[in-house]
């Protein structure tokens, strides 16, 4: 049986490119690891920086990023607090620097960002790349400069472990889909909202893509063997996570019985 992922996804990163700089925030816990990772975007000394994820309203944490200025916007990967509670004091203390997010309810002084969104960048590009799933509004970037190249991945891929798709507001199927696009990004560092950078974001995905569809199968079985109610799946198939934790599985396991038409619409 598919037991409870707690290592990294794929192998860790060696090194990254010295124009991307990681500030963690501080606030480790069971949902965010380490803590949240603000990433630092900069393209040639005295450009303007892209930072994304201002991660919590921690004074400490905004004065380290605010001391990269200057910034020229600031991109949000998904709408959680820990990732955004720092947004608005963060655009304070850069002179109102731009808040762009997929969610209007996340954006500051800009347009939200949409697939075709331009995403302003002095020396290296970045592309959106939609990836719903943990949350409606999760989004990853690919930011390019010459022939180096990362996807920043939010929470959609983390560090190490696994992530929730937040029931109702993420939905599985989006997920794997998601997954399947980030598939085709072999060889290419994936930097997560938490956790150590990967060397592999394709592989990684792929890996997150078997781990699911096994998941799947065992709460198929939970199913078949009687178990009726989310809690019961839980119970049975997270049975080695820690308890304190099972309010998030059941969050999971809510999106895996919707997609598998258990209380919800099956999927074709």
């Amino acid at each position: 049986m598919t037991g409870h992922l707690t290592a990294p996804a794929a192998a860790l990163a060696d090194a990254l490119p010295d124009w991307v700089t990681l500030l963690r925030a501080p606030n480790p816990g069971p949902m965010t690891l380490d803590g949240t990772n603000t990433w630092v975007l900069r393209a040639a000394p005295g450009a303007p920086a892209v930072v994304i994820d201002p991660g919590p309203a921690h004074d400490d944490h905004l004065d380290r990023i605010a001391a990269h200025a200057p910034v020229g916007s600031v991109l949000i990967t998904h709408g959680h607090p820990d990732h955004t509670e720092g947004s608005a004091p963060l655009a304070d203390r850069l002179d109102r620097a731009t808040v762009r997010a997929a969610d209007p309810a996340h954006t500051i002084g800009g347009a939200p960002l949409t697939p075709d969104s331009p995403l302003e960048a002095e020396g290296f590009t970045i592309r959106l790349l939609p990836t719903p799933g943990h949350t409606a509004d999760s989004v990853c970037f690919l930011a390019e400069r010459g022939d180096e190249r990362v996807v920043l991945t939010g929470d959609t891929i983390l560090g190490r472990g696994t992530t929730v798709v937040a029931h109702p507001d993420g939905h599985l199927g989006d997920y794997l889909a998601s997954l399947e696009l980030l598939s085709a990004y072999r060889g290419i560092p994936a930097l997560p909202g938490h956790g150590p950078a990967l060397a592999d974001c394709g592989a990684a995905a792929e890996f997150y893509l078997a781990h699911r569809r096994a998941r799947l199968d065992q709460v198929r079985a939970a199913v078949a063997a009687g178990a009726t109610t989310a809690p019961e799946v839980v119970a049975t198939v997270y049975a080695d996570v820690d308890r304190s934790l099972w309010w998030a599985a059941e969050w999971s396991v809510r999106a895996q019985l919707e997609y598998l038409g258990v209380g919800g619409t099956a999927q074709p």
